[in-house]
């Protein structure tokens, strides 16, 4: 038994001997003149305030679009029937192309105020008012803009005019799209 003891031991001596635990030599990590370094951090610094300078002049021309009275994004308003709030094939041209705008700016958003005239009651001009805000939204939801860039509100007869003519109160039965950074 001492024998094989004394055999096991000089066996695991030689194995360990033979064994190669040399150290490798890992590359050097590769020397970088800092003016270099500088000058690439600044380059860098420069493209990218360009880019984010062409970027917001290209979102101030499309909002200049906005107020253009010759581009169909500067009309506001869908106007509506007496007592209805369904938006009507004349006007669908003018929310498909706020629809486009909003697709085309995500971080957009918009507030749809539904209004009535002066004619019914207050809550029911309320009602009406939202009836009307909500289709216009359910029109640009068609047209696959985000729940999140639209908001409704109704005005009921809060903004309405003093009217007394039919060409009056059909002013005050519309939609209003105002986008929150007007």
């Amino acid at each position: 038994m001492n024998k094989s003891l004394l055999m096991s031991v000089l066996l695991a001596s030689v194995l360990a001997a033979c064994s190669n635990n040399a150290v490798k030599n890992k590359p050097a990590a590769p020397v970088v003149d800092s003016a270099q370094a500088a000058q690439a951090a600044q380059a860098a610094a420069e493209a990218e305030a360009a880019r984010l300078a062409a970027e917001k002049a290209a979102e101030a021309a499309d909002l200049a679009a906005l107020k253009d009275p010759n581009n169909i994004l500067s009309k506001r308003s869908v106007y509506f029937d007496f007592d209805k709030d369904e938006v009507k094939p004349e006007y669908r041209a003018l929310v498909d192309a706020h629809a486009k705008f909003l697709l085309a700016h995500p971080k957009s958003k918009v507030a749809i105020q539904g209004n009535a005239d002066n004619r019914g009651s207050r809550e029911y001009n309320l009602s009406l008012g939202q009836r009307r805000s909500v289709a216009v939204k359910k029109v640009m939801n068609l047209d696959g803009v985000q729940e999140a860039q639209i908001e409704t509100v109704s005005y009921g007869e809060e903004k309405a005019n003093a009217c007394k003519d039919e060409s009056c109160f059909q002013q005050d039965r519309r939609a209003d799209i105002v986008y929150d950074h007007e």
